[in-house]
């Protein structure tokens, strides 16, 4: 695939290794003990440090299942623990969420919906920042509608845009409308375009993603239990967003950019497209293909971790993914 803007490839700058994460909230420094509910973690009655200190990728997506088959599948690729492991969740004193550690990798599901990734985020970049993380990335991988894109494509994320294409995060604070930008990281974003090149191993594509806050009605779909517009006013919007550059749509981006990028760490969104919206709202294909589909984003990312931790010592000047 072309790198994202064209032209020829240039050198990436150093990324420093040893940037610590920051919160956004003064009052952290100042409680007793921080208490990460949906984790069933806490500052207090957790060696934070011990247990998460090591960690520099983060990777969330929607599902416990698909995030307990991701970290099976990147420790077999990092050659860490025994083929066919498991590995035990570390929230299981709580239905909420799922999370999963190998080595310097941690699998976090996020359910669905901003709500839900949202929740999750704050105790996700407190639990980072208590355990005295440096130089960490995270990247969302899962699964979303395609607009113009044949299903099984993936959609590496420039910018994650709301229904009106607008790159914004908008949320109400005490009853005031506080704006956030989701642009994400672009050096992250063409070190895995690098990778899906180097990969080629399906179609990827760099793109804006749409985030919305509902599947059905807010995603223009035709066949949920409430809708009041056509088929062709359906087409028109999605044709317009399609000419906005947005290339797949989902419920969780706009949060995840906005949240990760206020707080410097670099952040990416990969998703893997389950059907073009330009030609149906449900999804046709077999099980099976669904099954593989959804392992694709999981091979980029996997792929792009080991071999930016092959390359850790190598040249700055040399691309991850050559």
């Amino acid at each position: 695939m072309a790198l994202p803007g064209g032209g020829t490839e240039e050198p990436e700058p150093h990324r420093d290794s040893e940037r610590p994460l920051q919160l956004c909230n003064p009052n952290i420094a100042a409680m007793k003990e921080d208490i990460l509910y949906h984790f069933s973690l806490s500052t207090s009655s957790h060696d934070l440090p011990a247990m998460f200190g090591d960690v520099k990728f983060v990777c969330v997506g929607g599902s416990p299942s698909r995030m307990s088959a991701f970290i099976q599948y990147v420790a077999a690729e990092l050659g860490l623990g025994r083929p066919g492991e498991e590995y035990p969740n570390i929230c299981a004193g709580t239905d909420r969420y799922a999370m999963f550690k190998a080595g310097p990798v941690l699998s976090v599901s996020h359910g669905m919906g901003i709500p839900s990734i949202a929740i999750m985020l704050h105790e996700l970049l407190k639990l980072l920042f208590h355990a005295r993380c440096s130089g960490v990335t995270a990247i969302r991988i899962g699964t979303s509608g395609g607009i113009g894109l044949e299903p099984g494509s993936v959609v590496i994320t420039r910018q994650a845009v709301d229904a009106c294409f607008r790159p914004e995060f908008e949320q109400l604070v005490l009853g005031r409308r506080v704006v956030r930008s989701t642009e994400l990281d672009a050096r992250l974003v063409r070190e895995l375009a690098r990778c899906a090149a180097h990969l080629d191993e399906f179609p990827t594509v760099v793109g804006n993603t749409m985030c919305t806050l509902d599947f059905y009605e807010g995603q223009g779909r035709l066949d949920g239990a409430l809708c009041s517009y056509t088929e062709q006013d359906k087409q028109e919007y999605l044709r317009a967003a399609h000419a906005a550059g947005v290339r797949n749509i989902e419920m969780e981006s706009s949060v995840f950019a906005a949240m990760c990028s206020a707080c410097g760490l670099p952040a990416a969104v990969v998703c893997v497209t389950l059907l073009d919206r330009l030609r149906g709202d449900q999804i046709g294909s077999p099980h099976d293909v669904l099954a593989e589909y959804q392992q694709r984003p999981q091979r980029l990312v996997g792929h792009f971790i080991k071999k930016s931790l092959a390359g850790a010592a190598a040249p700055a000047s040399r691309s991850r993914c050559q």
